[in-house]
């Protein structure tokens, strides 16, 4: 069938905003690429003469202020950028390791010799501010190059990334008890894997002692987008006490999710105490009634994870050993409030109580005074 004038015209403008915008893309990539290019031809520079001609302090503010004055119109010459491109050039000794896949280049880093390609891949997709905030926060580079593959993947900004350093992702990415090997294909089961966490860091919640499971679902689900950012990348909110049937009873998940990566449903069940092995029996079951029900021909089957408050890590494996459900038991923790290192340098609630009313008869006082000086005033 052929396209009318209107039709046609729709089609090759939205081609053209594809390729703009590739173009537009492209164009950042290109102007970043050579930014860094710069900044670490700028800190080798001072590296080297650092070590050849005994460069200190006062040598690198002269190049500076000469160096700015040069470019006054160029921003980053300060002394302290300056620096943070010395510890550039450091950290990524060879310009070419910023040019081939960072998986290989882990591998081989010692074997790349110094070049002059820089930043035609991995690196050059993170801004200068990600780069600083990778070298004042992370000093292994193990480490640093797991950040620098897991912003580059999800798309991080610089907040987000630092909430993940600051959360110990690469601690807990990974190592909740599962048995997704025995219940997932092997060509996936380590990405499904991956996803998870243990524990989890719910670090913007705090509860009292005698919180229930509902508490930390409203807590959490109150603060959704912490929450979402706790969890990880492409993780879909479709409910809390999600309602499913079968005959005539209803069942309801703590929490629903969707992930969008994997293409499966993810119901998490909330335990405010240990884990119980009773509770792999209600999850094997919420599983079944969600693929029974939720799932289609293109999903893959749900996972379900158990966030208990504590967990016997023997117990948690031996429970699994024989479910034919892909589950994952993991902790979480809570804002457990002030350390007790400094409670005793605050004052307690009666302290304070006591303070106040003091406070409010201090402020009561020359209000009265005020008040009995209108009255005199207005009987004169």
């Amino acid at each position: 069938m052929k396209m009318n004038k209107s039709e046609n015209y729709i089609v090759i403008l939205n081609s053209l905003k594809r390729k703009i915008k590739q173009a537009q893309l492209k164009a950042i990539y290109t102007v970043n690429t050579e930014l860094l290019n710069m900044y670490w031809e700028i800190g080798k520079t001072i590296s080297d003469q650092e070590k050849k001609r005994g460069w200190g302090a006062k040598i690198v503010e002269n190049l500076s202020r000469d160096l700015r004055n040069e470019f006054s119109d160029m921003k980053g010459l300060s002394v302290r950028n300056l620096r943070y491109m010395r510890d550039f050039a450091v950290a990524y000794p060879a310009k070419s390791i910023l040019q081939a896949p960072l998986a290989k280049l882990k591998k081989n880093v010692r074997k790349i010799e110094p070049g002059n390609e820089i930043l035609q891949a991995s690196l050059a997709k993170l801004s200068w501010y990600h780069h600083i905030t990778l070298l004042d926060k992370i000093k292994d580079r193990d480490i640093r190059f797991f950040y620098i593959n897991k912003t580059i993947e999800n798309g991080w900004s610089r907040n987000v990334m630092v909430h993940q350093i600051e959360s110990g992702l690469h601690k807990s990415q990974g190592n909740l008890t599962t048995n997704f090997n025995e219940t997932i294909p092997s060509e996936t089961s380590d990405l499904v894997q991956q996803i998870f966490k243990d524990p989890y860091k719910f670090d913007f919640i705090a509860l009292g002692d005698k919180a229930q499971e509902r508490d930390l679902e409203n807590a959490l689900t109150a603060q959704m987008t912490d929450f979402l950012l706790a969890l990880g990348q492409w993780f879909s909110f479709l409910g809390k006490q999600y309602r499913v049937t079968l005959g005539e009873k209803e069942y309801f998940y703590d929490l629903l999710f969707y992930h969008t990566r994997l293409k499966r449903y993810i119901v998490i069940e909330l335990k405010i105490g240990d884990f119980k092995p009773e509770y792999l029996g209600k999850m094997e079951f919420y599983l079944t009634l969600a693929d029974e029900q939720l799932k289609d021909s293109r999903d893959e089957k749900s996972i379900g994870l158990i966030l208990c408050k504590t967990k016997d890590g023997l117990i948690a494996e031996y429970a699994l050993r024989d479910s034919q459900k892909p589950i994952g038991i993991a902790e979480y923790k809570l804002n457990e409030g002030l350390p007790d290192n400094i409670k005793g340098d605050l004052p307690s609630i009666e302290e304070i109580e006591v303070h106040m009313v003091q406070e409010l008869k201090n402020i009561k006082k020359p209000v009265d005074k005020h008040l009995q000086q209108l009255k005199h005033n207005l009987r004169r």
